[in-house]
C-alpha cells in the first residue's frame, strides 16, 4: 500500500496556526510515526517550523518511498491537532500529549484508516557540524542588512584561519522557507557544505530565508526577484569585508536558489562565480507538472491515474494564470479544490487557493531561466543528481549549458552525480556511521568535483616570486598543471 498523492507537487506551504502569537509552538521540531500499510509499514516523518505572523511551514517524508517535504497543512487549538496533506487526500486528527512530546490520533487516506502516534525526535548527532567543539576556523554570527527590501538577514561567517584575503561564497537556499544551515530532518544541508568548503580555504555566508530564524520579512509574500536582493545584499556584505578577496566572490545555490544566483550574475553587481546544485532549466509551470509525473509514478500510480492528476493539474494552472484578480482566481481554485476532494473543509480549501496565487507561486509559474541565462558572463558550474524526481537531470542541465553558451560563454561545466538525490545525499547505503547509526550526508563525489572546479575559478593565483640572479626564470616559475581530478568534470 502506497500514500497517494494527488494534484501536484508544491516546494513550499504554509498554514494559519490556531493559536497565533505563542512562541515557541509546541509544535516546533520533527515528528516520527509508523504507518501500518497492508503488507508492512511505512515511517512518516513531518517536520514543522513555526514562521512569523502566526503560520507554520510543515512538510512530510517517507524515506522509504523516496517522498521528501511534501506539503503539510497545521492546525492547532489547544490539544487538538489537524495536519493535512491535501494532494493526498489524506490527514492526521489527533491530540498533542500534555508533555508536548508525542500526539496520538488518526491516519486516513482513501482506502485506507489506522491509529498512529507521532513521537518528536531528540536532538542527535548529525552529520553536519555543531560548532560546540574547536573548529579550524573562525564562526560569527552576523547581520546582512537588505537596504532594498528594508530588512536584516541573520546569518553566520565562516572564515578559514590565516589574514586572507580569502575567497567567498554566499549559499542560497531551495524553494520554502529554511533556516541558514537548509535543514531537512536530520540532514543540514548547507552546514555541511559551509563546514567543508571553509575548511579548504574558502569564507561562507548563509543566512536565514525572510521571516525565518533571525531575519526580518515575510517569506510567503516575496517573489524569486526579491529573493534576489537577498543573495545580493550577502555578496555586498561578503565584498565589504577586510578579509575577503573582493574580485573572487561567488553564490552557490541550490534549487531555486541556484536560478537566484544565475539571475543575480545577469545584473550590474554580479557573483565572479556561480555554482548551481539542481537548478532548473525549464519554466516552472513545466517544472511543477514534470515533478507529478514523476512523483505518481514513482508512488505506482497507474497510467489513468496520471493522466487524471495532469489533467487537474493543468486546468487549475491555467485558471491562476489566465485570472489576475486574486479574488475570482482563488475563488475558482478554492472551488474545484473542493470539488476534487469532498473530505476538505472551506477554510482549508480557501488557504490553499491563497497559497497558489502567492506572488511566489505566480511568479514561479511564469518564470523561464532560458530568457536570461545568455546574460550570464562569469564561469558556473552546474550540478545535478541523478536521482533527482524534482528537478531531472538530463533535461535541465542541457537546457542550463545551451543556454548558458549562447552568448559565446565558454566557462560553463556541467556534470550529473550518479546516485544522488535533489538535496544532493547518495543512496542511504553509502551514508556515514555516526556513534552507530546511519545518518545523512552530503555525496562526496559532488564536493569532490565541486572543489576541484572551485580550485580552478575562485581561488586566488599564488604569488609570483621574483627570481634571484642564481634562479632560472624557466624553471622558477612554472605554470602549475591542472589537477588530475578536474579531468573528470564533463563539460
Amino acid at each position: 500500500m502506497s500514500l497517494i498523492f494527488l494534484v501536484f507537487y508544491l516546494p513550499l506551504t504554509t498554514a494559519r496556526a490556531g493559536v497565533a502569537g505563542v512562541e515557541p509552538s509546541p509544535l516546533n521540531g520533527q515528528w516520527k510515526g509508523q504507518l501500518k500499510v497492508p503488507g508492512g509499514s511505512l515511517d512518516l516523518i513531518i517536520t514543522i517550523v513555526p514562521l512569523t505572523g502566526g503560520t507554520y511551514y510543515a512538510a512530510l517524508d517517507v524515506p522509504k518511498q523516496k517522498i521528501s517535504r511534501m506539503p503539510v497543512a497545521v492546525e492547532l487549538k489547544k490539544e487538538d491537532v489537524v495536519l493535512k496533506i491535501e494532494q493526498a487526500a489524506s490527514r492526521f486528527t489527533g491530540k498533542l500529549n500534555p508533555d508536548g512530546k508525542s500526539m496520538a490520533g488518526t491516519w486516513e487516506q482513501p482506502g485506507l484508516k489506522e491509529p498512529i502516534e507521532f513521537v518528536q525526535a531528540t536532538a542527535s548527532v548529525v552529520s553536519a557540524p555543531t560548532f560546540k567543539t574547536a573548529l579550524p576556523y573562525k564562526l560569527e554570527e552576523v547581520i546582512v542588512p537588505n537596504k532594498a527590501a528594508k530588512l536584516r538577514l541573520g546569518a553566520t561567517l565562516t572564515m578559514p584561519t590565516g589574514n586572507g584575503p580569502f575567497p567567498a561564497v554566499v549559499l542560497v537556499s531551495d524553494a520554502g522557507p529554511q533556516d541558514r544551515d537548509a535543514s531537512q530532518e536530520e540532514y543540514h544541508m548547507f552546514g555541511i557544505l559551509a563546514d567543508y568548503l571553509t575548511r579548504h580555504g574558502i569564507a561562507v555566508l548563509r543566512y536565514d530565508d525572510r521571516g525565518v530564524g533571525k531575519s526580518d520579512g515575510h517569506y510567503a509574500i516575496a517573489t524569486t526577484a526579491d529573493l534576489v536582493t537577498d543573495a545580493q545584499a550577502a555578496m555586498g556584505y561578503l565584498r565589504a569585508h577586510y578579509r575577503i578577496d573582493k574580485k573572487k566572490v561567488g553564490m552557490i545555490g541550490h534549487g531555486e536558489g541556484a536560478n537566484i544566483a544565475l539571475l543575480a550574475a545577469t545584473q550590474l553587481k554580479s557573483p565572479d562565480f556561480v555554482v548551481s546544485l539542481a537548478g532548473y532549466g525549464m519554466p516552472g509551470h513545466e517544472i511543477l507538472r514534470r515533478q507529478q509525473v514523476e512523483i505518481m509514478r514513482m508512488i505506482g500510480a497507474n497510467s489513468t491515474q496520471v493522466d487524471a492528476a495532469l489533467k487537474l493539474h493543468d486546468k487549475m494552472i491555467n485558471i491562476i494564470r489566465q485570472t489576475p484578480n486574486n479574488n475570482q482566481a482563488r475563488g475558482k481554485v478554492a472551488a474545484m479544490i473542493r470539488l476534487n476532494n469532498a473530505d476538505i473543509d472551506p477554510t482549508m480549501a480557501r488557504a490553499r487557493a491563497a497559497q497558489l496565487t502567492s506572488p511566489w507561486y505566480r511568479y514561479y509559474l511564469d518564470f523561464d531561466p532560458k530568457a536570461k541565462l545568455g546574460e550570464v558572463h562569469c564561469p558556473v558550474l552546474a550540478l545535478n543528481g541523478n536521482e533527482d524526481l524534482q528537478v531531472t537531470a538530463n533535461k535541465n542541465l542541457s537546457i542550463l549549458q545551451k543556454g548558458l553558451k549562447s552568448a559565446g560563454n565558454r566557462k560553463v561545466t556541467a556534470h550529473k552525480v550518479a546516485g544522488v538525490n535533489h538535496s544532493f545525499q547518495p543512496d542511504q547505503a553509502e551514508w556515514p556511521l555516526v556513534n552507530g547509526e546511519q545518518h545523512p550526508n552530503f555525496s562526496p563525489k559532488a564536493l569532490e568535483v565541486m572543489q576541484t572546479w572551485l580550485g580552478e575559478h575562485a581561488r586566488p593565483a599564488p604569488l609570483a616570486i621574483a627570481p634571484t640572479p642564481r634562479s632560472n626564470p624557466r624553471t622558477s616559475l612554472q605554470k602549475p598543471s591542472r589537477p588530475a581530478a578536474a579531468q573528470k568534470v564533463s563539460r
